[in-house]
């Protein structure tokens, strides 16, 4: 009983040196972890930091930017979307229609790349990818300005995902189909197989006795039997 009475006393203490403290809820330490995590959460979503100035309207992701990042981590488990290496550089210019063969082509796609990216790099990022966007687009749309070619080739990009092949398919070679050609098959390889190059089963690897009491390459068997067994319905007694 005297140690509830002291700590009683001692709450009385501190409501009076806070008055506040009695209005504010207690809440326990997680629930403040919670909300300090989700604050940081939205301000990462929104494109916001803490205590930025001026920096709360969210940052939109163009369409030519999402194409950049669904084409930058295609093939590649590890890649985050900011870089792009070369040759998914050159699958996007090519599903997209970058590439036309005549006013760009293939090499012209790889000397542009080579061009814009730093030196000690194997990638591009966003902005170079603008900027070689910008050599090809003069080189293709030779007849508009430079502002217009770009745009005419942002076209292309924007809202563009990778395209992803068919099923490879078997190419026949010479030596599987020699190998497998059943009628250049000799000695008990060839007994295995009919003429149309199918499997006789257990024919084919066991000589089977043949007890019918013909020779072989008789080819009226099963005659006699029918003679003897035919009906005689209608002949004169």
């Amino acid at each position: 009983m005297a140690d509830q009475k002291d700590n009683i006393d001692d709450f009385k203490v501190q409501t009076a040196k806070h008055p506040n403290m009695s209005s504010v809820s207690l809440r326990p330490h997680s629930e403040h972890s919670k909300d300090r995590m989700s604050k940081r959460l939205s301000t990462e979503s929104n494109g916001t930091s803490d205590g930025g100035m001026g920096s709360s309207t969210p940052v939109e992701i163009t369409a030519l930017e999402e194409s950049f990042r669904r084409f930058a981590i295609h093939g590649d488990t590890r890649a985050t979307g900011k870089e792009m290496h070369g040759k998914n550089w050159s699958k996007l210019c090519k599903d997209c229609g970058v590439i036309d063969g005549k006013n760009i082509t293939l090499t012209d796609v790889d000397i542009v790349f080579s061009k814009v990216k730093k030196k000690s790099c194997r990638t591009i990022t966003f902005e170079e990818f603008k900027v070689a966007l910008g050599e090809l687009a003069r080189k293709k749309y030779q007849e508009k300005t430079g502002e217009d070619a770009e745009a005419e080739v942002f076209k292309l990009i924007e809202g563009k995902a990778p395209v992803i092949a068919g099923v490879t398919r078997a190419v026949a070679s010479p030596t599987v189909s020699r190998l497998t050609d059943t009628t250049k098959f000799t000695g008990s390889h060839k007994e295995r197989f009919d003429k149309t190059g199918r499997g006789k089963g257990k024919a084919g690897r066991v000589d089977i006795v043949d007890t019918s009491g013909y020779v072989s390459g008789y080819k009226h068997r099963g005659t006699y039997e029918k003679k003897v067994n035919k009906p005689t319905e209608g002949r004169p007694m």
